[in-house]
């Protein structure tokens, strides 16, 4: 078995400012195989099914006419030649971190390519270590969470690999978001697999309901969480419009990225706030990240972390209502202000039609590039095509909603909410005035019964 070639980034450089970001092989080593798919009946109706070798896709699809081409990935599906024999094939699969509709989905799908596609009889599923099969997988798209249980953080990587290397697993998929994924590229590469030369495949699944993963369009199992959003925020309208004065408060997960908040917002812009003399209604959408820095200084100081090294955030949704309470009862008005949190009902429930579909792509995708004899890539929709994305890409940065993109412009513009930036709007040439020592609470008769906190925190209007 030759010596595995260095861990640096696989670069490929080509005409016209053409720049692959490619994904690792196994081809220094294994031979090849004829693709089983060729033989399976149930794709013999399908042109032209095996991708082409060279095929990649674009990171970025707007180009100005005179630029580079610019940064590919690789194309995910079926290659005409395997570098793993079928009845060779030991593979394991595990999930990380917290729970997010669809994995479920994702475990179901994986074990039926290998199984269904390529006849591959042996996969275990890791941490409750159990046979996987088909009919053991048969219906569990159908509940939320995970068959397999989940954890974060505080595993031995050496451990892990000297596991893989005594079972003679040569095929790993890990389900996880971004910490994840820099686990599984420190599997991959500097302690383990590739340093030992293993014939092992190890390939990620991006998961975070957070949509925080950059460079792929989305993450599975945010539609659902939107979904299940707008039931909150369809409860808090109820509940302020029923209400002298009433402010329905929504606290929505996503750390600091604030999609769910986002898009859920604009989601329900089809509510109007009810309009009634000397009284009024609003709806405030909170993202779990926002306003940490706002918080007042007597607060206790949190620097504690999660199992997977994430900070533990203070409650902002309890600093926020409570500093509402606290101005209407300073100015002696009547208000009725109802909390509604629905975070893990967000998480713990199946995933949607869409998500479903989105899961057993991603699940294919990464079961055809490792049976292809790719490593050390996450499966991800790029610019609406499957690609294999390599790890350092994935686990570069954190995605996060942009406060000066086009965005964030529909939803003020759905909601007919200010801008909170101090700075020149990127909407018009007028400067923004600077804010007021002591901010007044939006008023719902000017923003259609809904306001949104903004996600970052230095642009969220002050409390005091």
């Amino acid at each position: 078995m030759s010596s595995p070639k260095s861990n640096k980034p696989k670069i490929v450089n080509g005409p016209g400012g053409y720049i692959l970001q490619d994904v690792p092989h196994l081809v220094d080593y294994l031979p090849t195989y004829p693709n089983p798919l060729q033989d399976n009946p149930a794709y013999s109706v399908v042109k032209q099914y095996f991708v082409d070798a060279d095929d990649s896709v674009p990171e970025k699809i707007v180009v100005h006419k005179d630029g580079p081409r610019g940064i590919h990935f690789r194309r995910a599906g079926p290659r005409q030649k395997v570098y793993f024999d079928s009845d060779e094939v030991h593979a394991c699969i595990v999930t990380c971190g917290g729970l997010c509709p669809g994995l479920n989905t994702v475990i179901r799908e994986i074990v039926s390519s290998l199984s269904c596609m390529y006849g591959v009889n042996r996969i275990l599923g890791i941490d409750n270590t159990i046979p996987l099969d088909s009919k053991v997988v048969n219906d569990i798209h159908k509940r939320g969470g995970t068959i397999l249980g989940t954890s974060r953080g505080g595993h031995d990587t050496t451990k892990i690999v000297d596991s893989i290397q005594d079972r003679g697993i040569n095929q790993v998929y890990i389900i996880g978001g971004d910490g994840t994924q820099r686990g599984a590229s420190i599997v991959q590469n500097h302690v383990g697999i590739r340093r030992r030369g293993l014939k092992v495949s190890v390939v990620g699944i991006p998961k975070t309901i957070d949509n925080d993963i950059p460079v792929i369009d989305r993450s599975f199992g945010v539609d659902t969480a939107v979904e299940e959003a707008q039931r909150a925020i369809n409860a808090a309208h109820v509940e302020a419009e029923s209400n002298e004065n009433g402010i329905g408060f929504v606290k929505l997960m996503g750390r600091y990225s604030g999609f769910i908040a986002m898009y859920a917002t604009l989601a329900s812009r089809d509510r109007d706030g009810l309009r009634r003399m000397a009284t009024c209604d609003m709806v405030i959408i909170l993202a779990e990240g926002a306003g940490q820095d706002l918080m007042s200084k007597s607060m206790e100081s949190n620097t504690l972390k999660d199992a997977s090294s994430n900070k533990i955030l203070k409650d902002a949704g309890l600093w926020l209502s409570q500093s509402i309470k606290g101005r209407f009862k300073k100015n002696k008005m009547v208000m009725n202000l109802k909390c509604i949190d629905p975070t893990y009902m967000n998480r713990a429930v199946p995933s949607s039609a869409s998500d479903n579909v989105y899961c057993i792509l991603l699940a294919q995708s990464a079961v055809h590039g490792a049976m292809a004899g790719y490593t050390g890539y996450t499966s991800g929709l790029v610019n609406g095509r499957q690609t294999y994305i390599p790890y350092y890409r994935i686990t570069e940065k954190q995605n996060h909603v942009v406060i000066t993109g086009r965005m964030w412009a529909r939803l003020l513009s759905s909601t007919n909410q200010p801008s909170f930036l101090k700075k020149q709007s990127f909407l018009g040439p007028k400067d923004i005035p600077e804010e007021k020592k002591e901010t007044p609470l939006p008023d719902c008769r000017d923003c259609n019964g809904v306001v949104d906190i903004p996600p970052v925190t230095k642009e969220i209007t002050k409390l005091k």
